[in-house]
């Protein structure tokens, strides 16, 4: 009688059995909505990854602002290295915890794919123009119609259940079924208010000298030393809680951080009047657009008008929204 061979998804079940913590997410059995054949060299999970890595959305995040509206040095931050730091941090907190990389990496890549052009301001104003239709817009919600519906021409990627549900809850009100997701969340905010330190220094908003100096001194002179500090409380307190956890101490520190920044970067009066033209821009083109529905593609044949007007301004860069409302306004 021939002998069994092992395959690629039996070593990765032994493997994992043996390695991951116990609460970790399996790779095995693949939560579809539509079910389909597992690939023989690939995760189900890096089989998601690679398919928000190859789609349109993520490769726009490149010219998406993080926290400065189409900036000119080369230095800055973007979406996309945001997004890229983001994951890389999370995969070290994974990988010390025991957790499965593949999911973590999965829903880092594609946690902010939603996200539309200028930072905070432009889901600021997306929510403030759809309020008025009875709607809100929240970029985690987008970023899960992005890899359900309007990916790859409308037809979706049909990621895994688990990472559908790490993107949809890496911020808001609701918690992410797993481990790896919950890592996600904190590490989101671990990334940017770091890195965001970095480039509003950069570019003059703030002085190093600005900054709390209480949670300056607890958490680390430098980006560097604060996310190491951060990661590592991360992973004792979650070994020590059963759960993805910070201490008080640091995880409240890190919030106290991330307030200062909302009210002197992301949304004070420097970073409004700098991003004044961001708003106009977004605004002039959401009533432009409802009023010619025809100049707007219908990835979503099934949207009304207004989610389809909002569907094509989330979507863009922000050096594509600005350049088209400069052809408008320069037409009319």
């Amino acid at each position: 009688m021939e002998a069994r061979v092992e395959t690629f998804e039996d070593r990765i079940r032994s493997w994992e059995s043996e390695y991951l913590w116990e609460p970790a997410a399996r790779s095995y059995p693949a939560r579809r909505r539509e079910p389909e054949q597992d690939s023989p060299l690939r995760t189900p999970f890096q089989r998601d990854r690679d398919r928000i890595v190859h789609s349109k959305a993520f490769r726009r995040l490149k010219h998406k602002t993080q926290v400065f509206v189409a900036p000119e040095g080369d230095h800055y931050r973007t979406r996309l290295t945001h997004t890229l730091e983001a994951c890389f941090i999370s995969r070290t907190v994974a990988r010390a915890l025991g957790l499965n990389e593949d999911l973590t990496e999965a829903v880092g890549l594609g946690h902010d794919l939603g996200h539309p052009p200028f930072g905070h301001i432009g889901e600021e104003v997306l929510d403030e123009e759809l309020q008025r239709h009875g709607m809100r817009f929240r970029h985690n919600e987008h970023s899960l119609r992005v890899v359900e519906v309007l990916a790859r021409d409308g037809r979706g990627l049909n990621l895994t259940e688990q990472v559908r549900d790490g993107i949809l809850n890496h911020t808001g009100p609701g918690k992410p079924e797993t481990l790896e997701g919950r890592v996600v969340r904190i590490v989101d905010r671990v990334a940017y208010i770091n890195h965001d330190i970095d480039d509003a220094v950069r570019a003059g908003i703030i002085s190093e000298g600005d900054l709390p100096a209480a949670q300056i001194e607890l958490l680390g002179e430098t980006g560097a030393a604060r996310i190491d500090l951060l990661v590592r409380d991360m992973v004792e307190r979650s070994r020590a809680e059963g759960d993805i956890a910070q201490s008080e101490e640091v995880g409240g520190a890190m919030l106290r951080l991330r307030k200062f920044m909302f009210d002197r970067v992301y949304l004070g009066q420097e970073a409004r009047a700098e991003q004044e033209r961001a708003r106009v821009a977004l605004r002039t083109l959401f009533e432009h657009y409802l009023d010619h529905l025809d100049e707007v593609p219908a990835t979503d044949a099934e949207a009304g008008t207004v989610q389809r007007v909002t569907d094509y301004l989330a979507g863009m860069t922000d050096r594509f929204c600005l350049s088209t409302y400069e052809r408008l306004v320069g037409s009319k």
